[in-house]
């Protein structure tokens, strides 16, 4: 039987964890996600990364795509506090905004951006339904909806093997926040459902990773998209 869900917090709320946060080594996973969003195609000029945390994956972009602007969105204060720092040191205020705001109702206005991307903020969010359609809400058509996220794993003994092979190197308190992130995760069955309420096919989200799944798809116009 498939793991329940275990909700974690959907912020961070302290200055202490967010600095935890960004001193663990997401590199290697930020440069796939940013390898595997450029590989569909052009983005565009203007992105927003909703859930950006302290905006590592906006400064992976811009370094590999020098046309993209990207509002860099979260709902933690002290994250993108953390992230204009980041910013600041990597020469990039010019080409990443930052914003606080809630991936449940976003502020922006509708068909506003060329590519909307996400990574690892789902498995945060206590309700879920107005999370895709908020997103393709604020994207043009055409444009590109890339997210990603973990998989919630079938059993315990999975969960234990993923953590011991990906956060062994990490602090105790890091360990338990990857631990309680596969916990909070969504299964591959239940983001397809999420999918297929928002007007997509299931067939534009799959595993791409022992650990990650990916919804790719392009909006056609305001009311249909397509899986890339």
């Amino acid at each position: 039987m498939l793991l329940n869900r275990i909700l974690e917090a959907e912020t961070v709320q302290s200055h202490s964890e967010a600095s935890e946060y960004d001193a663990m080594d997401h590199s290697g996973v930020n440069a796939q996600f940013v390898k595997d969003l450029i590989a569909y195609g052009t983005l565009g000029q203007d992105c927003l990364d909703i859930g950006t945390g302290t905006a590592l994956i906006p400064i992976e972009l811009c370094r590999n795509d020098p046309l993209v602007r990207v509002m860099a969105m979260d709902a933690s204060r002290e994250m993108l506090e953390l992230a204009r720092y980041r910013l600041e040191v990597g020469g990039l205020m010019h080409r990443v905004q930052l914003a606080q705001g809630d991936a449940k109702k976003l502020i922006f206005q509708k068909d506003y951006f060329d590519t909307v991307f996400s990574n690892s903020l789902v498995h945060h969010l206590p309700t879920l339904e107005t999370f895709f359609p908020e997103a393709l809400r604020v994207l043009r058509t055409g444009g590109l909806l890339f997210v990603r996220d973990l998989v919630r794993p079938r059993d315990q003994e999975t969960l234990d093997a993923l953590v011991e092979q990906y956060a062994k190197h990490e602090s105790e308190s890091a360990r338990q926040m990857f631990r309680d992130s596969l916990h909070a995760a969504l299964s591959l069955d239940e983001v397809k459902n999420l999918a297929v309420e928002a007007g997509l096919d299931s067939s534009c989200v799959s595993m791409t990773s022992d650990r990650h799944w990916t919804l790719t798809a392009r909006k056609i116009n305001s009311s249909n998209t397509q899986q890339e």
